[in-house]
């Protein structure tokens, strides 16, 4: 991420956030980061809950949750119940582009800052709602929570071992995905009315962002008419393309086509295993997928992790370490983290300097700037509401 002086692809346009916890915030940190004046409408006192929830901050601190998923924007208390709250809403509105919300279902629209309510102060407004499962059919009334979206949107029935009990994906691809595809939706509508001037209503949810994402899964159902089972590491429509054991842990290896095979064949000294008619091709190798595993774990059982993947991209066989988080972001962190600017830096007034992580899209001429610590709470009352 610049910190640069660069305008932002989104300079000057203004978004109202009415989001807490995580899907709504990260999608208008999204939109913070390529430039955007997000401005954080929080309750008095406690502000949105993730400020103290779950990592237990010192006093006075908000939580590490709240500085990942907050910086770039200005922050003003409001009481939406009372005729005043209501009043500087209205004024901060007017000056708005985008609207953002994650309440569930209903209750914008009773704290009086639903798209219609919106909408009558300025009606070009593009107005976006995120909630755990929509805001119509017959789950909309049920509570948002990533682990319920990924276990009603299929990702907890594919993932783990096979044979295993359910587990979840590891990342909270419920929240995040939710997020990522409302501030997909809220540039659209954006451009849209650049061209028209029409305002819009836009929607999505951590179900559909679960369901989304699974490109291969619905795609082994509808041409099976089967449900997809857990495979570990493995591809559903490739092999080798998995997690492979090695003398001190494993490697992982794709080797997705018939060129890749014959060169990993090649590489691992098992030429003969190209020619084997169990494995000669994608096909037969998915249905042996057991034996060629356990073949190919009994050739790297002697070698290290480190020599099998530079003896592998040699060979031009695409194949890699499993990193974890201190070995990507530590004080030695990963040279590719570092060089892509994976890791930004930034003084906090209260919890001084900070680390988190930098925006994941290069723009060549509007890069994403680091502009903003994430804000106290009310920081910016005087600064914004001084004269609504």
């Amino acid at each position: 991420m610049s910190t640069g002086h660069a305008s932002g692809a989104l300079d000057g346009v203004r978004v109202i956030d009415l989001t807490q916890v995580m899907a709504g915030p990260y999608c208008t940190m999204l939109l913070a980061d390529l430039g955007a004046d997000v401005i954080k409408v929080e309750p008095p006192g406690a502000g949105d809950q993730i400020r103290s929830s779950w990592d237990s901050p010192e006093p006075g601190h908000d939580s590490p949750s709240f500085h990942a998923l907050n910086r770039n924007k200005r922050s003003v208390t409001l009481d939406l119940r009372s005729e005043e709250g209501q009043r500087e809403f209205r004024a901060l509105v007017a000056g708005a582009d985008v609207v953002v919300e994650n309440f569930r279902p209903g209750v914008a629209d009773r704290l009086g800052v639903g798209y219609e309510a919106v909408r009558e102060t300025r009606p070009d407004v593009v107005y976006a709602s995120i909630s755990g499962f929509g805001q119509y059919g017959p789950y909309a009334d049920r509570p948002g929570y990533d682990l319920i979206a990924q276990s009603m949107g299929g990702a907890l029935s594919v993932t783990g071992e096979p044979g295993g009990p359910p587990v979840k994906c590891g990342l909270p691809i419920g929240d995040l995905g939710a997020g990522m595809l409302c501030a997909v939706g809220i540039l659209g509508a954006y451009v849209h009315r650049t061209r028209t001037g029409e305002g819009q209503y836009l929607e999505t949810s951590l179900y559909e962002a679960v369901l989304a994402m699974s490109v291969w899964e619905s795609t082994e159902f509808f041409s099976t008419g089967r449900a997809p089972a857990p495979l570990g590491s493995a591809h559903r429509m490739s092999a080798p393309y998995q997690a492979v054991r090695t003398a001190d842990g494993h490697v992982t290896i794709a080797a997705n086509n018939q060129r890749l095979w014959e060169r990993l064949c090649l590489a691992l000294g098992l030429g003969h295993l190209a020619d084997d008619e169990r494995f000669a091709t994608n096909t037969a190798r998915m249905e042996h997928r057991a034996e060629l595993i356990a073949l190919l774990e009994g050739r790297l059982a002697a070698e290290p992790t480190a020599e099998t993947v530079a003896r592998l991209l040699d060979a031009g066989v695409p194949a890699g370490p499993i990193l974890d988080y201190e070995q990507i972001l530590g004080s030695d962190p990963d040279p590719h983290a570092e060089a892509r600017g994976m890791v930004e830096e930034y003084e906090h007034p209260v919890s001084g300097r900070k680390r988190v992580l930098g925006f994941p899209v290069k723009l060549g001429r509007t890069p994403a700037r680091m502009r903003r610590h994430p804000p106290l709470l009310g920081e910016h009352n005087d600064e914004l509401l001084g004269d609504a």
